[in-house]
């Protein structure tokens, strides 16, 4: 080894990791120094450091926060593994306490995700990690992904493709898509046939430019489309209040069913359970806390 990597990695010290991770999350230096519990004088003077050890800006001011130069970008998962292995070194098994915890966990998901697994997540934590909070960032999978491999956030949901090196997938649920429309409509009770689901306007959740829109559907052509709107609950809110139905994600729907006064039906068109939901993790990152969180969502769809 140089001396001058010796020298370099005297400059070094765990401190000035945490910053830059806190940094890569929440692009402001006061929330990053909430997080460790700096001021932001000492957040900003860490920065300083962090620049001249890797000779770069590392982040620029922008009208939004602090955006991450190329440089950064491409330091985040190896700074996130070096923290990683550093508790996962000095630590000891176990050393995650849900019950005196104050960590706030961050979540990339799919909103319809997010609102089927929101409530009971809440009550687990609630009994078993009061001062503990998670906060959800809706996110299509791929945003997810390289969210994740920058160390924005701790996990990401959703219904995902090929993934990048250093990311482990786990199955979460699979489901079956359903039909729903308003308690009391006029032509549908309980059920619905194959003519009256192509006649019935439809209320669809996605962009219009979106491939998975109609992704239930076996025909979409001969489907007859009223509305395409950005988020589920939104369009479950609109069949709700129509007379316009929607097809769905089922656990989705029987979550909202009473809630929204919804009945839930068969689709008039045979299905295998293709909606397969998966959680992704950095490969490698012994953290007992995400351990915890994981195993309270996957009770949350039990």
């Amino acid at each position: 080894m140089s001396d001058i990597d010796i020298s370099n990695i005297r400059r070094v010290d765990g401190g000035l990791l945490l910053v830059f991770r806190e940094l890569m999350r929440h692009r402001r230096t006061t929330a990053a120094g909430k997080r460790l519990g700096l001021s932001q004088s000492a957040v900003s003077h860490a920065l300083s450091r962090l620049r001249d050890l890797f000779d770069d800006p590392l982040f620029t001011r922008k009208p939004h926060g602090l955006e991450p130069t190329r440089r950064a970008l491409e330091l985040a998962p190896r700074i996130d593994a070096l923290i990683d292995l550093t508790a996962a070194t000095v630590g000891r098994e176990g050393a995650f306490d849900p019950a005196h915890s104050e960590r706030r966990f961050n979540l990339g998901a799919q909103e319809f995700i997010a609102v089927t697994i929101g409530a009971p997540l809440v009550a687990s934590m609630r009994k078993s990690a009061p001062h503990a909070s998670f906060a959800v960032e809706y996110l299509q999978p791929t945003r997810a992904l390289a969210s994740l491999m920058r160390g924005e956030i701790d996990l990401a949901l959703g219904r995902f493709g090929a993934t990048p090196n250093g990311i482990v997938l786990e199955t979460l649920y699979t489901d079956l898509f359903c039909v729903v429309a308003r308690k009391g409509h006029p032509r549908l009770k309980g059920k619905i046939s194959a003519s009256a689901y192509a006649e019935t306007g439809h209320v669809f959740a996605g962009t219009p430019h979106d491939e998975n829109v109609f992704d239930p559907l076996p025909d979409p052509r001969r489907i007859r489309t009223i509305a395409i709107v950005p988020v589920w609950l939104t369009a479950l809110a609109i069949v709700a209040a129509s007379d316009a139905i929607a097809t769905c994600p089922r656990r989705l729907a029987e979550r909202q069913a009473k809630t929204m006064g919804l009945q839930v039906m068969e689709t008039p068109f045979p299905q295998q359970p293709f909606i397969k939901i998966s959680v992704a993790r950095r490969i490698g990152s012994a953290d007992a806390g995400i351990d915890w969180l994981l195993a309270q969502i996957q009770r949350a769809v039990q």
